[in-house]
C-alpha cells in the first residue's frame, strides 16, 4: 500500500532530520525498525503531505503519536499541542538526562507522556545505546547545541 509520499520527499525529510527521530532523537541506524515519515498534523486533521508538515519518527514515536496533534491536560481539559519539530526547538521542551528525556513545560510533558519517551522498554534501549556511546548520537548532540 502506498503512503502517497514520493521517494524523493522521503529522502529530503530523512536528510533534514540527519537520520534522527525528530521526537526522541533516536538515530535510524540504532533503531530495531527503520524510521517512518510522520505527518506532524495528520491528513485526517487537514495536514498536507508537504515537506513543511513531515517529520522523521522512530516506530515507537510514530505509533504512539498516531494522528493526534494534541493531548488534553488532566487538570482542566484544555488541548496542549505536541512538540512540533518544524516550529519548536527540542531543547526548549525537553532535557536529556543520560538516557531519560525530561519534559519542560506543558507541551514537553504532553509529548513525553503520549509518545511514551520514558517507558521502561525505551529507557532500557537508550541506556544500552548510551553504554555503547551511541546515544545521544553525534547528530543529536549537534542538534542540541543549536
Amino acid at each position: 500500500m502506498s503512503d502517497g509520499i514520493s521517494s524523493a520527499l522521503k529522502r529530503r525529510v530523512f536528510e533534514r532530520a540527519s537520520g534522527l527521530c525528530e521526537y526522541c532523537l533516536l538515530h535510524d541506524r540504532d533503531a530495531w525498525f527503520g524510521h517512518q515519515i510522520d505527518h506532524i498534523i495528520s491528513r485526517k486533521h487537514g495536514g498536507g503531505t508537504t515537506f513543511a508538515n513531515l517529520a522523521l519518527a522512530c516506530m515507537d514515536c510514530h505509533l504512539a503519536k498516531s494522528s493526534d496533534p494534541v493531548s488534553l491536560t488532566s487538570r482542566d481539559g484544555n488541548p496542549i499541542p505536541f512538540f512540533n519539530p518544524r516550529q519548536d526547538r527540542w531543547a526548549e521542551h525537553f532535557n536529556l538526562n543520560e538516557h531519560r528525556i525530561e519534559s519542560i513545560g506543558e507541551t514537553g510533558a504532553a509529548t513525553c507522556r503520549i509518545l511514551g519517551f520514558n517507558l521502561s522498554k525505551r529507557l532500557m534501549e537508550r541506556r544500552a545505546l548510551l553504554l555503547k556511546e551511541h546515544y545521544p548520537s553525534l547528530e543529536a548532540l549537534a542538534l542540541l547545541r543549536i
